[in-house]
């Protein structure tokens, strides 16, 4: 087995995210290639997602991400899936797709399941950014047929403002499949999701 290879952190401020999702493993390898000779930007994944598709998500500066995403388009535009510049990301974010957010409580939780990654993360973002509730997850889609989800909680009326609120915004782009509030979660629910 061949040691990992760490490269240093990107020193750009991280204010905005940018992901492009591609049908193509071989070509998103070749993409990200692409994009980190070019920009300057924080690699935060760049792998399989399932069915067969290929994510590359990126971080740093508004501009460098703009270039980034620019030229992975550019690389490969015939098997673009979905894409995304988000700018003054909510910091919360972050650690939502790493799975690294620590919840005190959950109280009511939200769920904005979408059909790619990019849609998820554009969800998340909307929803915390439209009322007072905590980020636990933004699921990428792993043996989940190229779906995704976001998961989130806060008091029954945030949460539904949220959800309501993620569910508006993206409608009209065909990109939400379902999304649901509930109320007082069992703690057997809650545990799994923590």
């Amino acid at each position: 087995m061949m040691p990992e290879t760490v490269f240093p952190r990107s020193t750009t401020v991280k204010k905005a995210l940018g992901l492009i999702e591609l049908r193509s493993i071989a070509r998103g390898m070749k993409t990200t290639d692409a994009i980190l000779k070019a920009a300057d930007v924080e690699l935060l994944r760049a792998h399989v997602v399932c069915p067969g598709k290929y994510i590359i998500l990126v971080a740093g500066s508004i501009s460098h991400v703009k270039n980034a995403v620019s030229i992975g388009q550019r690389v490969a535009p015939e098997i673009v899936v979905d894409h995304f510049i988000l700018s003054n990301v909510h910091p919360s974010i972050f650690p939502a797709i790493m799975a690294t957010t620590e919840i005190e409580r959950v109280k009511a939780i939200g769920v904005v399941e979408t059909f790619t990654l990019a849609a998820s993360i554009v969800a998340a973002d909307i929803a915390v950014k439209a009322a007072p509730v905590d980020l636990i997850e933004i699921r990428l889609p792993f043996a989940m047929g190229g779906k995704a989800f976001t998961v989130f909680t806060g008091e029954v009326s945030a949460v539904r403002s949220a959800v309501n609120m993620a569910a508006e915004r993206l409608k009209d782009e065909g990109v939400i499949d379902s999304f649901e509030v509930i109320p007082s979660p069992h703690k057997d629910l809650i545990e799994k999701l923590l």
